[in-house]
């Protein structure tokens, strides 16, 4: 693998990330650096974190492995802080719990539930002491309809990503999205996570993959729009039945749209449907090995199991076949790299071109 990676702009011309890309184990580390650190990810939803309370989790574990605490005080928004102690790198709390204030197991430190530095025992002779550094990290967090996203140290701003999101879907009743439970489900795949992304960002696959899916969605109809840090599939109905009632001033007013597939770099789908939001996000383990989380938000069950969304898990497993398939291909001594299809592939060559350009980044 080389130091840098290039991807044509023009899709006429590009090739496809090579294949020592998904097998090169210095890359994959290094890929925390320069992509997922820069990232914003998501984290859950709102009933996770109770009114004066905390809640601990750990973003991408296994991976980034970053713990952090979800903090909320009464009437007053949810905050995201380090789980780790500023003396000497205690985990803070390992458990949800009842609490105002933060204090460390191991030698008494205070925070407050904003993880500012408030009392520290034994410290009364250090001199310049406390420091901004004795304050625990502070992440920024966006409360969207009740799921919460997470910036590391963002490079791009998810505020504006979300604007764009909900002048295509603020005609929706986002704000009365519920968990599904039923709907909610774990998957391990043995493949390499930017492969599944891949396979997620194209519909060129769906005739020759899923022959039920095919059925629902009208193929040549089926669109792909590019944006800064996202992208949009626009999956089209071949009937009229299962569709979004989309109000006369909308762009889309009058097109039978079954669904709204984004994706938002560089391991987060959001995908759309009458029903609600199917959320996944894709979670590097190894290079060989994801896991995918899927979390569903309802906000009408009398559409669910109906048109794109009828059987989420046949698409799944037929998906991660392909994917895993693809993984065993890459390790042919004679597949270096490939072709984009300019009118099917956009989607790939937008995630292949982000990845190029983060990457290359000193």
């Amino acid at each position: 693998m080389k130091n840098k990676i290039f991807i044509d702009p023009d899709i006429r011309k590009a090739e496809t990330l090579p294949a020592s890309f998904y097998k090169n184990s210095e890359t994959f580390d290094l890929l925390k650096e320069k992509i997922f650190l820069k990232s914003w990810q998501w984290v859950g939803d709102e009933s996770l974190i109770k009114k004066n309370s905390a809640y601990p989790l750990t973003i991408l574990d296994n991976y980034l492995t970053e713990p952090v605490i979800l903090t909320r005080l009464e009437d007053e928004d949810i905050n995201c802080i380090s789980n780790v102690c500023s003396h000497r790198g205690n985990i803070l709390i390992e458990k949800p719990s009842k609490t105002k204030k933060i204090i460390c197991k191991y030698h008494g430190r205070r925070f407050s539930e904003k993880g500012k530095f408030e009392y520290m025992p034994e410290f009364d002779e250090a001199l310049n002491f406390p420091r901004d550094c004795d304050n625990l990290h502070n992440f920024p967090l966006i409360n969207w309809n009740g799921l919460l996203f997470v910036g590391l140290n963002p490079r791009f701003d998810f505020k504006k990503v979300l604007i764009e999101i909900e002048k295509r879907i603020g005609f929706l009743p986002l704000k009365n999205l519920t968990p599904k439970k039923s709907l909610s489900k774990d998957y391990e795949i043995n493949a390499h996570w930017a492969l599944y992304c891949d396979n997620y960002l194209e519909g060129f696959h769906v005739p020759f993959v899923h022959k039920d899916l095919n059925e629902v969605l009208d193929y040549e109809n089926y669109d792909t729009e590019i944006y800064d840090y996202f992208n949009l599939q626009v999956g089209y109905s071949s009937a009229n039945d299962d569709c979004f009632i989309i109000p006369k001033n909308h762009v889309d007013f009058g097109k039978n749209i079954a669904a709204y597939y984004y994706w938002i770099f560089p391991n987060l789908m959001l995908n759309i449907y009458p029903w609600g939001i199917s959320v996944n996000l894709v979670k590097p383990q190894s290079m060989s090995h994801t896991k995918i989380i899927f979390r569903s938000y309802v906000f009408d069950e009398s559409k669910l199991n109906m048109g794109a969304s009828g059987d989420l898990d046949k698409v799944e497993m037929e998906d991660e076949h392909v994917v895993q398939n693809v993984q065993k291909g890459l390790n042919s001594s004679f597949y270096k790299t490939g072709r984009f299809s300019p009118t099917k592939e956009k989607g790939v060559h937008h995630f292949h071109n982000l990845i190029s350009n983060f990457f290359n980044e000193e």
